[in-house]
């Protein structure tokens, strides 16, 4: 599958607000989301490990105060946002998905897979 342009670089802050989109994850519409953190791009699936809820307190508000850690605001599970692993709480050590994305050119693009395709009517959120 052909990559997909998601957002422009700037749209990303170090440590900051996460940019949302959607996508389709085994068939079942959802959302992802691209944080910038040690200034590289990091891309995840929207969706606690431990129960399938979105992540963010308030619309695209991922990470804790340490702009370093992603919190999940239904049950507190914490996860490294440089690679997704579960740091503690409820989701007893299984990580964040990940999606495969790419900065360059001043904009950040996504390279759906099998499992993590487009949904038919776009991935705007």
């Amino acid at each position: 599958m052909s990559e997909l342009l998601v957002c422009q670089s700037s749209d990303l802050e170090e440590g900051g607000t996460g940019y949302r989109f959607k996508v389709l994850y085994n068939g079942e519409e959802t959302t992802a989301f691209i944080v910038r953190v040690d200034n590289a791009v990091r891309c995840f699936l929207n969706r606690c490990s431990h129960v399938p809820v979105e992540l963010d307190w308030n619309y695209g508000e991922f990470l804790d105060d340490s702009g370093r850690i992603v919190v999940c605001a239904t049950h507190g599970a914490s996860y490294d946002a440089t690679d997704g692993s579960c740091l503690g709480g409820p989701c007893d050590g299984n990580p964040l998905v990940r999606l495969n994305i790419e900065e360059k050119n001043g904009a950040v693009y996504w390279t759906p897979t099998e499992l993590i395709t487009v949904p038919a009517d776009g991935i705007e959120d």
